[in-house]
Formats: C-alpha cells, structure tokens, sequence
C-alpha cells in the first residue's frame, strides 16, 4: 500500500470518531464555547471540529472575540510536529505488524469480512492492507472517509488558531505530547484495536445519514444533543470511551486548573465530544465548585 495512502493525520481520525460536522456559522442562541472564571482570570473553552470545509467559515464574532482577549492558546497537541515526517513514521512503524503476522490472522472472520465489503466498494483490496494494525486500518478508512466527504483538518478550527496563534506570537501551550496520542491507538490491545475497527466500519455506514442531526445540533449549540449522537456511537463500546474520552478529561481538567492559576485570560481550543456529558470536561469543572456558562 501507498505509504501516502496510510498516513493520515490523527486529528481527522479523532474528528470521524468524536463526531465530526461542519460549523455552518452560528446566528442566533447559544454555541459550543463556555467560560468560567478562576479569580486569577476567564477561561474559555472552544469545541473544535478538527475537520471543516470552506462552507463552514467565517467562524462567529464571539470567537474570534475570545481569540483576541487572551495571549495564552491551549491546544490537544502541538498539530505542527504531528504532521513532521519523523512522527508519521513512528505512527507507521507502529501501526505495521512484524514479519509473520498478518490483520488476517488476527481479527475475527466477521470483522475481517465486513472490512472486506467496504473495502472493495471503494475499489481497494483488502491485500494490501494486511501488514497493518487494526487502529491503523481504522485511522486510514476514518480519514480517507472525512477527505471524499469534502471535509479537510487544514481547515479545522484548531488548526485555524493554531497557525494564527504562532503568527500572532501568542503562547501555545499543549494538553498532550504526539506521543500520547499516538498511544492512544497503537497502545489498545487486540481485542480493543478489533472493537476501534468495527466501529469504524459501523459509523461509516450511517454517517451521511446522521450528518443532518449532527449539524444541527452544532449549530444549535445543543450539547444534550450532540451527547446523545455520542452516546449512541459508543454504545457498544464502553471502554473505548473510556480511554478516548473520559479519562483524558480528567487530565486536561487538572492541567487546565493549574493554568488557571496564572494571570492572563486563556482560550481551550479541545474536540466539542470532550465538553458534552457527565463526565465532560464542563461537567468536572462544575463538581469541582466552578460556574461554567455555555455561551
């Protein structure tokens, strides 16, 4: 297989799996920003859609007004050096079996078939894909979908402000290492990595038909709605939201409350699936005594 071909970013593979949609431009109730205010300064919290398409721009006023207030950007990860080529080799290496093993040879027949059928549907053969991990063929189908769909992460909103952050001059500071993130993945054991795939396989098939319900509720800033669509998603894959979703919160709570300490306003540019839920990022601030206002 083209090496083109499997390395895709890993921002696009997250916005597949977090519920991806286009930010049609928000004109009147509420949206996906929220704030609260340490007595040191404001906090704002963005959900980004880490995949957009030219429709989706400009972003509103109260966006871009937030930008502009703080000097202090914090991001998931540092989006330049995830697309360095010495990190999508690392992610290529470990998304590849060893001599002797095979993605034949180790996920069921069922799902090995259903991957099969898509596959061949877009034109490709599942041959050469089996020198490749499960989440690595999960990464790859999850991108190349978003890319026919029209959607690009040059044009995400974290990406957005994250180039014009540096072009501003203003501090970026990470939530997580490329390293972690990739970990996220290439960390899931078999049956885990088996359960990434299937999902995958499953979202694909009903994606252009929940599209609608989705923009929806992003431009509604419904976020019992979105939730719902997310609940649905992982249903049957509990502890896959669990290490994707829930226990990073919990980091990026405590990471975000030290920052807080400091003077200077601060905009969280995270996914829009990490601040939607009990177990939200929003929804520990306010167990942990902090008004958070949706916006």
């Amino acid at each position: 297989m083209h090496k083109k071909k499997i390395i895709i970013s890993i921002a696009v593979f997250l916005s597949f799996l977090l519920i991806s949609t286009a930010y049609a431009g928000q004109k009147s109730g509420k949206s996906f920003i929220w704030s609260f205010e340490s007595g040191n300064n404001t906090i704002y919290l963005l959900g980004s859609i880490h995949v957009l398409n030219k429709e989706s721009y400009p972003l509103p006023e109260e966006v871009e007004h937030m930008y502009n207030c703080c000097r202090k950007i914090v991001f998931e990860t540092d989006l330049d050096s995830m697309n360095d080529g010495t990190v999508q080799e690392k992610m290529l290496k470990r998304g590849m079996y060893p001599t002797g093993q095979t993605l034949s040879g180790s996920i069921s027949a069922e799902t090995y078939e259903m991957l099969k059928r898509k596959l061949e549907a877009s034109g490709l053969s599942i041959l050469s894909f089996d020198r490749f991990r499960p989440w690595m063929v999960a990464l790859t189908i999850a991108g190349s979908e978003m890319i026919r769909l029209g959607f690009d992460p040059e044009l995400g909103v974290d990406r957005r402000f994250f180039s014009k952050a540096k072009q501003d001059n203003k501090e970026l500071i990470f939530l997580e290492t490329n390293e972690f993130q990739i970990n996220l993945f290439a960390g899931l054991g078999r049956t885990r990595q088996e359960a990434l795939l299937k999902q995958i396989l499953v979202e694909i098939r009903i994606i252009e038909t929940m599209f609608a319900d989705m923009v929806n509720a992003w431009k509604s800033g419904s976020a019992e709605k979105l939730d719902s669509i997310m609940n649905e998603s992982f249903r049957e894959f509990p502890d896959l939201h669990e290490r994707l979703i829930t226990r990073r919160n919990r980091r990026w709570v405590a990471k975000i409350l030290n920052l807080a300490r400091q003077k200077g306003d601060l905009l969280v540019v995270v996914g829009a699936a990490h601040l939607v839920g009990e177990k939200s990022v929003i929804e520990i601030l306010r167990t942990k005594g902090y008004k958070v206002i949706q916006r």
